[in-house]
């Protein structure tokens, strides 16, 4: 029985977890679950300078909120830099590799003449062959590759195909620094080895490293992963996706008020295809899965469709869901705000009008506001030109009739029909003021249900407020 697959996402705690990465982690994540396989996370932490708690953290919430689980606990490189440095003396006592004494200005003198010959700037070989004198020996000295020279290293691709690579263009790239701390390019290989990662799905711009890697892989006797590159993401313009074309890290999707269902099944898509299908539950993603639909072009952001999809994910939740996941937004807040019991009850109510009017949790906080916090209500635009002086005289015709009955959405409504028709007025001349009044918008779920919903002491603060 051949092996189950062993995927991992491999990010930098250098920053956020940004969408590009969360796609990674997605596809990694989909082939691991489709085919039963194990999905691993492993922090690569090895440039200390620019690696922060921070960043580790918000990879991890991202990753929990992306609903993204990984298998076992998360491994951190940089912990294991003693294995990293034991595999590169390895390679040294086997021939596979050597130390390069070269200082930083014979480096720098050597790329500036490549540099003014118009030659490629890359290490050219100059301890490869030399054996140090005990003076020299006895200086800093990094550890380098000896990488094959002729011939070419190919890259077999899941997704962009047979890539080649000419060795001559391929240069020595160290192992371990003048330090002792191994190199980004060592960990990788050598983690992925012993983690067992059989595939390695991650962005375009690492296929560069990954001929450099299967020399590597090569050297060590170490089994060749199935690579996947996948092609970047590119702005709604079509230019590389940067900070200019708005929020980019996960959370930030987050805190604009998109689902995590919403965002797997957007970023599924950017990139990979089924048919012509667009709503792409995450089950169904799970089920259909594979490497061969992943697109070999850049894929592009579109706003406005993930608006359109987050509305259809909002509208497809349990009421007691969005209720929860509103509870935890506005509790991210700052200051944050804390819902009641009552609030939450309120909401839940209400959560299937209100729900068929947001395209995100933002604008459906928006909508609900005045369910959720008490008293008269400042109004908005829409609503201000509602109550009019006519408007106000309505609303104070109707109180009684409203008083005088039974507080409930049917008795309501019907003393309200009874009062416009008694008063010559349309029932949507006194509803309109009354709507205005209790919510502060000028549009709302069903209005006598609301009214019966907020009770008879909150509605009754909130009408007489603007009754002329």
């Amino acid at each position: 029985m051949s092996q189950k697959p062993v995927l991992r996402f491999a990010p930098s705690p250098t920053g956020m977890l940004h969408i590009g990465g969360a796609r990674t982690a997605l596809f990694n994540w989909l082939y691991a679950r489709h085919t039963g396989g194990t999905f691993l996370l492993r922090i690569e932490d090895t440039d200390r300078e620019r690696s922060t708690p921070e960043a580790v953290d918000a990879i991890l919430n991202g990753m929990k909120w992306m609903g993204l689980d990984w298998d076992g606990d998360a491994v951190f490189q940089f912990a294991r830099a003693p294995r990293h440095r034991e595999v590169a003396e390895k390679l040294l006592a086997e021939g596979k590799a050597y130390r390069c004494y070269a200082t930083a200005d014979e480096l720098t003198a050597m790329r500036e003449e490549q540099k003014a010959a118009g030659k490629p700037m890359r290490y050219d070989g100059r301890w490869r062959d030399r054996t140090p004198t005990a003076e020299e020996a006895a200086k800093p000295s990094v550890v380098r590759l000896k990488a094959r020279q002729d011939g070419e290293t190919i890259v077999q691709d899941k997704v962009l195909g047979d890539v080649r690579f000419e060795n001559s263009q391929l240069d020595d790239m160290v192992l371990l620094r003048s330090d002792g701390t191994p190199t980004y390019m060592l960990a990788v290989v050598v983690d992925d080895a012993d983690m067992g990662v059989t595939h390695v799905i991650r962005g375009a711009d690492h296929l560069n490293n990954a001929a450099r890697q299967l020399q590597l892989i090569e050297a060590m006797g170490a089994t060749t992963p199935v690579y996947g590159h996948l092609p970047l993401i590119n702005g709604p313009d079509g230019a590389k996706l940067s900070k200019r074309h708005g929020a980019l890290a996960v959370e930030a999707y987050r805190d604009m008020g998109y689902l995590p269902e919403t965002m797997r099944n957007y970023l599924l898509r950017l990139g990979w295809s089924h048919g012509d299908d667009e709503i792409i539950p995450t089950e169904q993603a799970i089920a259909w899965f594979n490497l061969e639909s992943i697109g070999k072009s850049a894929a592009r952001m579109d706003y406005k469709k993930l608006d359109n999809l987050n509305g259809h994910y909002i509208r497809e939740t349990a009421n007691d869901v969005l209720v929860a996941e509103i509870t935890a937004f506005l509790a991210r807040e700052t200051p944050p705000r804390i819902l009641s019991l009552t609030a939450r009850q309120r909401l839940e109510s209400a959560m299937t009008s209100l729900k068929e009017r947001a395209k995100t949790l933002v604008e459906l906080v928006q909508g609900a506001e005045f369910l959720f916090t008490d008293g008269p209500r400042t109004l908005d635009a829409p609503a201000d030109k509602l109550l009019t002086p006519d408007g106000r005289a309505a609303l104070a015709g109707a109180l009684p009739a409203l008083e005088g009955t039974d507080w409930t959405g049917p008795a309501l409504e019907a003393a309200a029909r009874t009062h416009a028709e008694s008063s010559g007025l349309k029932l949507g001349q006194v509803a309109q003021p009354l709507r205005a009044a209790l919510t502060g918008k000028a549009s709302s779920p069903p209005l006598f249900e609301m009214l019966a919903l907020l009770g008879r002491e909150e509605s009754l603060v909130r009408l007489r407020a603007y009754a002329a």
